[in-house]
């Protein structure tokens, strides 16, 4: 780390807020997977490769926020020693921009020799992390917290902007083993725990501040309302510009029985619908950003009763963002989901978006806003990541 960097590193952030022009961005860091094959070269190199990413979109883009939206390491390579050193490489090129961070944690997150709670010990090491835990309890996991976003004037002290972050777990708890020595799985779901404190803690803002707050929501596992998108209605490459190469997507819930029981027999148990409904309930959810599904980079907006469904959209935008780390599977072009809030723009509940790529280029850039989904935008060019640094032709900002 830079001398500069260890000057930053003692820095003490104020509270976010818009910058003077009236903007807020945030760049979406994915699916890093750090510390994989850490007994061979190949995943050193991949580290290396996942510091050259993140150096570059960094370089490229100026965030007042980025987000670590879970699978920041992969647990089931780790070794008890030095699980959560890989943070500190994760976070190096921030530190020494004097960026701020906040993560929500992955199912990769947890494994035996791996926790949550250690992860955002070792994140709290940088007064650069805005990571919290405002839920307690074995079920709620850990990265559950708001952040306010503040106007742009030097007197606010009203938030324009609420940055939601949950949960969504998975993997498996930390040193625990069952009767037959195998590891414990972890729900892979928003508990119904945290979602009660979502409801209370947003009801309480909205009666402090006498306005509902438009708000935006990270979780690492999308909900089942994304797979019924991409499954019973379809993603239209030119409306939804992205890739949608993971079909079918793996949801919360997956992989789980209805009573709570993680029977091979079993698919989807439907966990997250308590989390699903809130997120429609709750006014001002402007979109939520999940990761996961290394192939899937498109956003939806859910605005109806998809097939198969109980829970109705209310037109929140279900997007994903870009696998940005080397770890991990697939080959796609590693990059990183923006976004962009304007104070006036959302007067009129939008958002811009868009995804840099490693090379340098930009993809899929849109306009979350009240015909999103009925525009036309160019379909995305599928990249491989083996030219990371081509002079692809794509369509800019």
């Amino acid at each position: 780390m830079s001398d500069r960097g260890k000057a930053q590193s003692r820095k003490k952030f104020a509270p976010l807020k818009f910058a003077k022009d009236g903007t807020f961005q945030i760049s979406i860091l994915e699916d890093l997977h750090f510390g994989e094959n850490a007994w061979d070269t190949w995943g050193p190199e991949q580290d290396v490769n996942s510091v050259a990413v993140i150096n570059r979109v960094l370089n490229a883009e100026s965030p007042d926020l980025v987000v670590l939206n879970g699978d920041l390491i992969t647990g089931d390579n780790a070794f008890l020693e030095n699980s959560t050193v890989y943070i500190d490489e994760i976070v190096a090129p921030l530190v020494d921009r004097g960026l701020t961070w906040a993560s929500t944690y992955g199912n990769h997150d947890s494994s035996y020799n791996l926790s949550r709670e250690a992860i955002l010990a070792r994140e709290h090491r940088w007064p650069n992390s805005r990571t919290k835990q405002m839920v307690s309890g074995r079920e709620a996991g850990v990265s559950n917290y708001y952040l306010p976003v503040y106007g742009s004037k030097d007197e606010s002290t009203t938030p324009e902007l609420l940055l939601w972050f949950f949960d969504s777990r998975g993997g498996y708890y930390y040193q625990e083993l069952d009767s037959n020595g195998d590891e414990v799985a972890q729900p892979n779901w928003v508990d119904v725990s945290v979602v009660n404190w979502w409801k209370k803690t947003n009801a309480e803002l909205v009666k402090k501040y006498r306005k509902e707050i438009p708000s935006l929501v990270f979780v690492h596992i999308p909900t089942n309302a994304s797979l019924a998108a991409q499954t019973e209605i379809g993603i239209n490459l030119n409306r939804e510009p992205g890739i949608n190469d993971d079909y079918t997507l793996a949801q919360q819930g997956e992989g789980w029985c209805a009573d709570g029981s993680d029977a091979s027999t079993c698919v989807y148990g439907g966990q997250d619908m308590p989390f699903m409904k809130a997120l429609v309930d709750t006014p001002g959810v402007l979109a939520v950003f999940s990761g996961h599904d290394h192939g899937d980079t498109w956003c939806y907006k859910w605005d109806s009763l998809i097939s198969g469904m109980t829970v109705k959209g209310n037109g929140v935008n279900l997007c994903f963002g870009q696998h940005s780390g080397y770890g991990g599977y697939g080959s796609w072009i590693r990059g990183s989901r923006q976004i962009l809030v304007s104070e006036e723009k959302l007067k009129k509940s939008v958002i811009d978006s868009w995804i840099r790529l490693e090379s340098g280029d930009v993809s899929g850039a849109i306009s979350l806003n009240s015909t999103y989904g009925e525009d036309t935008y160019p379909a995305t060019v599928d990249l491989d990541s083996s030219c990371p640094t081509c002079n692809y032709t794509l369509y800019s900002s």
